[in-house]
C-alpha cells in the first residue's frame, strides 16, 4: 500500500469512493436524503477543487499494489494554532480493518510534525463506529459540536484531538 498526493485528476475517484463508502458508514445514522445532500455538497469535483484551492485542504490517496485507489484522507495544516485538521478519512468497506486508515493518519501526522504542528484534530459523527478507531490511535473527545449544514440537516459531531510527540 502506498500513500501519494492526490491531483485534480483524482477528484472523480475520491467522489466514487465517497459514494461507495458513505451508505455503509452512515446508513444507520443518517437518512438517505441527508447522505445524498452531503455527498453532493462535499464531493462533486468542483466542491473538492474549492476545498483544495480556497480552503487549503490537501488530499492523500491510499493506493494498493494493483494501482487501485482504496481510500483517501484530506487535511489542513495550521487549521488552528499548531493543529492540523483531518477533514475526511474514508476507505472502501472491503479494505477497512487492514491498517490503511492508520497508515493515512500516520502520513498526515508526519506532515503535521514537519510543519511544527503539535496536534491532530478531527470531527466525527457521535454515532459513527470510527470513534473507537480514533480512540485506539490516541485521539480523545475534546468537545461536542452540532453544525447546521443547511436544508434542515445537522452534523452532530465529537471534536477529537490527538497530541503529536516528536
Amino acid at each position: 500500500m502506498i500513500v501519494c498526493p492526490a491531483t485534480p485528476a483524482d477528484y472523480p475517484t475520491i467522489e466514487r469512493i465517497a459514494h461507495q463508502t458513505w451508505p455503509d458508514t452512515f446508513g444507520a445514522i443518517l437518512t438517505p436524503e441527508q447522505i445524498a445532500y452531503m455527498l453532493h455538497w462535499m464531493y462533486r469535483p468542483e466542491a473538492l477543487a474549492q476545498q483544495v484551492e480556497q480552503k487549503g485542504h490537501v488530499f492523500l490517496m491510499a493506493v494498493d499494489g494493483m494501482g487501485e485507489a482504496v481510500g483517501y484522507v484530506s487535511y489542513e495544516v495550521n487549521y488552528k494554532s499548531q493543529t492540523t485538521k483531518i477533514h475526511k478519512l474514508y476507505l472502501l468497506p472491503q479494505t477497512q480493518g487492514q491498517g490503511i486508515g492508520r497508515l493515512l493518519i500516520e502520513a498526515v501526522a508526519e506532515r503535521a510534525k514537519a510543519a511544527d504542528n503539535n496536534a491532530l484534530a478531527l470531527n466525527v459523527n457521535r454515532q459513527n463506529r470510527a470513534v473507537q478507531f480514533y480512540e485506539r490511535l490516541g485521539f480523545s473527545v475534546h468537545e461536542t459540536e452540532d453544525i447546521d449544514i443547511g436544508n434542515g440537516y445537522w452534523m452532530q459531531d465529537y471534536v477529537m484531538i490527538k497530541p503529536l510527540h516528536s
